[in-house]
């Protein structure tokens, strides 16, 4: 766990001001910069020591085998895991033939910042080798939001004493040797060195490497250029060798004088262009890049950013520390998706290895809402990919018997790579994710010709598929019997609620897509009669419901089986998928993460106030949140109710997971759903926005020790302001023409010429819900220290 006090709290930076080689690979994670294409973790730039080298192409993967002890039909024949490809991070350092590093000689001092503003990371180093000499190194690393294929590093040694010579070698690297990811399967497969070359050159101060993946077939490249700023005599060779390209400088430096060496990386991979068009389009690449040179690209990030910030900024007053942490999970979710431009959005991000690089239905629930809500090009970019993934989503579907599309539970691709059928194929609640998502963007923006291009066939062919996997019984009711739903503790059950009422969300939804757009459905083949048998299907959905003790069960059967014994299950037995037979934990009444819980979030309009009070006081002490996505969903549900502490205390741990490395895998890159829930906490916990219908509602309500959130999204063309206090709320519309909105049952019409203030509601909760033991977050507070940092919180998961 990160616990060390150098990670300063501060407004906009994570400020790390000693280093500490114990958490080394943790905060690799956290100082990863990445554009959504590349992706590059907070190495040191001499590249060693390091926890886990990392330098990742967005949906580049390698290909590996899916063995089964016994086989049978319809299960995935290989997986696909992200690798890592050739590092240009790499810039080593020898003082008088001393290598510089840091595990030698003696280190003064070392800080590293990630600045949120300016979309770079900052280090500097002072350090006094083996022999005496002492040189300040310092470097600022950038991955550009504006030119999709360029990183760049800016690199300065200057000698603090004595005369010394310095010799500065920047390398491309491919097949980096990589650590034992061990035995904890969210850590990701190791492929050991799956590029094989095909071109290495060097020419100036300019090297290029270009490589093949070994079974997935796939070319990348890689090229870097420098300018060199050094006094009289320095000098400057290159070389290349099949996995090595490098560029060397020389020179001998006295006290006052440096050397800066600017380095620009190039990067691109593709599964069908030729290795010439690879080679030309990093060229060119390096070419624009220098011509915007080094302070250009600075100033280019820099404006992207202020637009960025100026619609998604959330400001938080009475808890320093989580406002902090809240930019930063912003400022990483903009980094995992910006310019994926039609690929995937990982659960990691390009942060790390972790779950193999695969993207699972934590893009569509717990991402795209709120990247709609900010950055809605970029959630429009994450659903046209999964609509290229629709022939292999009904030839999945075609194999399992069903029409329609069977979206993969987890990808790369876009093929199927869970090996687990319970928790993977079972999980056909991804669909309907995919299809909330739609929906949800399409109310958002109201951009109909998206929905026309590409909404309407991912509605249509999710809703196909619902009406074949369900049936109506003898009773009249649409049932969908054999699923697992978000609890992934509960496998294989008959209509569970959560996957029950998005499906009904897809049917009625892709309905009425279809009558907006009629020439198109006629062109995917639907008639009147589909029409209204989804409609049917949607109006006779089972949803269970638990008249002996008045709430909703998570599925046909949970509420009847019997409780885990919480009491004998010590807390190093969490999580427990790592230390229980999945047999015994699906025949109990034990919640890995929300589900009943979450569909109350994303399908409030099916449950009464008093049915979601009942149903969370229900599943609270049943939840043992071994999943990070948990949390915001918890919170969101507990301010809805009014235990605005629990509420508090939830939004903690989910903004601090990575920060101070709560589930104990940060090294393997970030969560980055989870580092979204800090956003859905606030935005739709305290902030109480939800869609009714095509309008925004809100139900503001803060908790004590919070005096203020305020808050900007983008709906429709408009940019809206929300401003709580602990009294009153104020509404405002910065940008676009007049619209209505909720401030609970209120309809209010906002307008650019005024504010609309409102009394911030009130809401009387009945008794705190209790968790499972030793399961309950920790209480927030914010606890300043005289040093101007927090101390990290030490929550119970």
């Amino acid at each position: 766990m990160i616990t060390q006090p150098a990670l300063a709290v501060e407004a906009w930076t994570i400020h790390e001001r000693e280093l500490n080689l114990d958490v080394l690979a943790q905060t690799e994670s956290v100082f990863a910069l990445s554009n959504g294409h590349i992706g590059l973790r907070g190495n040191l730039d001499e590249g060693e020591p390091c926890g886990l080298p990392g330098t990742y192409l967005n949906a580049l993967y390698e290909l590996h085998p899916l063995p089964y002890p016994e086989g049978a039909y319809g299960y995935p024949e290989s997986g696909q895991t992200i690798i890592n490809v050739t590092d240009g991070k790499i810039i080593r350092l020898l003082v008088d033939d001393t290598p510089f590093d840091i595990r030698y000689g003696r280190l003064q001092s070392h800080e590293r910042e990630l600045d949120l503003r300016e979309g770079v990371l900052r280090r500097t180093a002072k350090w006094i080798s083996p022999t005496g000499r002492s040189v300040k190194v310092s470097s600022i690393r950038l991955v550009s939001f504006t030119q999709r294929a360029i990183a760049a590093i800016s690199y300065e040694v200057e000698p603090l004493e004595d005369p010394v010579h310095i010799v500065v070698q920047s390398e491309l690297v491919a097949n980096e040797a990589l650590p034992d990811a061990g035995t904890d399967p969210r850590a990701g497969t190791v492929s050991l060195a799956p590029l094989e070359s095909e071109e290495h050159r060097v020419q100036n101060l300019r090297g290029l490497l270009i490589h093949h993946t070994r079974a997935s077939r796939l070319r990348i490249g890689a090229a870097m250029d420098h300018l060199v700023e050094g006094p009289e005599g320095t000098t400057m060779e290159a070389e290349s060798i099949p996995n090595i390209a490098r560029v060397s400088v020389s020179v001998r430096l006295r006290p006052g004088e440096r050397l800066r060496i600017i380095k620009f990386l190039a990067y691109g991979w593709s599964s069908r262009r030729s290795q010439s068009a690879i080679h030309d389009q990093l060229i060119a690449a390096l070419t624009a890049a220098r011509s915007t040179g080094w302070e250009g690209l600075l100033a280019e990030q820099r404006d992207f950013l202020h637009e960025f910030w100026k619609n998604a900024g959330i400001e938080i007053e009475g808890d320093a520390e989580l406002q902090e942490a809240v930019r930063f999970a912003l400022f990483h979710t903009l980094q995992a998706c910006r310019r994926g431009e039609q690929h995937p959005i990982p659960a990691k991000g390009l942060t790390g290895p972790g779950y193999d690089g695969h993207t699972f239905w934590d893009t569509e629930i717990f991402v795209l809402p709120s990247v709609t809500l900010t950055v809605p090009s970029a959630a429009a970019d994450a659903l046209r990919w999964r609509h290229s993934t629709l022939p292999l989503a009904r030839e999945r579907a075609r194999q399992l018997g069903l029409r329609g599309a069977a979206f993969p539970w987890r990808t790369i691709h876009g093929e199927e790579c869970s090996s687990y059928w319970p928790a993977g194929t079972a999980a056909f609640h991804i669909n309907a994710d995919i299809a909330y998502a739609v929906a949800f963007y399409v109310a958002c923006t109201d951009d109909r010709a998206f929905e026309q291009e590409v909404g309407l066939e991912l509605l249509v062919e999710t809703a196909r598929l619902w009406h074949s996997l369900g049936f109506l019984d003898a009773h009249g009711q649409f049932r969908i019997d054999g699923v697992t739903g978000p609890d992934e503790y509960s496998a294989l059950a008959n209509n569970n609620v959560y996957t029950n009422l998005l499906a009904q969300q897809n049917l009625r939804a892709a309905a009425e897509a279809a009558r907006r757009h009629p020439q198109v459905a006629r062109a995917l083949g639907v008639d009147a009669d589909e029409m209204a048998s989804w409609s049917e299907a949607a109006e006779k959905m089972l949803i269970p419901y638990d008249q002996d003790l008045q709430v909703t069960p998570q599925d046909d059967a949970f509420t009847s089986y019997k409780r885990w014994n919480f009491a004998d299950t010590t807390p190093e037995q969490y999580p427990l998928f790592l230390h229980v037979p999945y047999f015994d934990l699906y025949r109990k009444q034990v919640v890995k993460q929300a589900d009943l819980v979450l569909a109350m979030h994303l399908r409030g309009d099916a449950f009464s106030p008093e049915q979601k009070a009942r149903n969370f006081a229900y599943y609270e002490p049943l939840t043992v949140r071994d999943s990070s996505l948990s949390a915001a969903t918890q919170a969101v549900i507990a301010a809805e109710v009014g235990h605005l502490q629990l509420a508090y205390d939830y939004l903690a741990e989910t903004a601090f997971l990575d920060l101070y490395d709560l589930a104990q895998n940060t090294c393997n890159g970030l969560h980055i759903a989870s580092l979204l829930g800090t956003w859905t906490a606030l935005v739709a916990g305290f902030g109480g926005l939800r869609l009714r219908g095509d309008s925004l509602a809100f139900a503001p309500r803060l908790p004590e020790g919070i005096t203020r959130i305020a808050f900007h999204v983008v709906f429709r063309n408009r940019r809206i302001g929300v401003d709580i206090t602990a009294t009153e709320v104020r509404y405002a519309l910065l940008e676009g023409e007049p619209l209505a909105v909720w401030h609970e049952s209120e309809n209010i019409t906002l307008s650019t010429q005024e504010a609309v203030i409102r009394p911030t509601p009130r809401i009387q909760a009945g008794p705190r819900p209790k968790q499972p033991p030793g399961r309950a977050p920790l209480k927030r507070t914010a606890r300043s220290l005289s040093n101007g940092t927090t101390e990290p919180p030490h929550h119970n998961s």
